[in-house]
């Protein structure tokens, strides 16, 4: 599958790395692997994905950098796929709902998680214990604000980023 990542900055990839170690039955996302997917753009070989980033990048032309912030910790008590629950951090951004939007009207929302069912969020960790997933919930944690000014093409089957480009494309 391959989508368009926001790109974050360190100060929220380690607070997330931070919050699953109080989550130690749950599979934390790696060191390096926390994403906030702005959109899903679909799968295939590698001319499938020349062919899906340059429809992605006439989407971006334009589109401007945004204001992105970290609000709070959240879960997904029961998730659209995988493991449940899903913890993580909750991110406010006008910005990105207005590119994922965008993006949305170029590719075929994925059903039950993209479109009007679209949540950004950083995923800190996938299943383990119900309880200890809901008490981190309720911890109180200082926002990270930053400015989104580029976005990458994520490849997850590879696990890596292929290219990024800056805002405004």
């Amino acid at each position: 599958m391959y989508s368009l990542n926001v790109t974050l900055p360190s100060a929220v990839t380690s607070l997330a790395g931070r919050l699953a170690r109080d989550l130690p039955t749950a599979r934390a996302r790696p060191r390096g692997e926390h994403t906030l997917v702005a959109k899903r753009l679909g799968e295939g070989d590698h001319s499938a994905y020349a062919r899906l980033e340059s429809r992605a990048r006439e989407a971006l032309r334009g589109h401007p950098a945004f204001e992105a912030r970290i609000t709070g910790v959240e879960q997904f008590e029961t998730a659209a796929t995988g493991p449940s629950p899903v913890v993580y951090l909750a991110v406010e951004s006008p910005g990105l709902v207005a590119l994922h939007e965008r993006l949305c009207e170029r590719f075929e929302p994925v059903e039950g998680v993209e479109g009007s069912d679209y949540v950004p969020h950083v995923t800190i960790a996938r299943g383990g214990d119900a309880a200890a997933a809901r008490r981190l919930t309720e911890r109180a944690v200082d926002p990270v604000e930053w400015t989104v000014d580029s976005v990458t093409f994520y490849d997850a089957e590879r696990g890596q980023s292929a290219r990024t480009v800056s805002l405004p494309a």
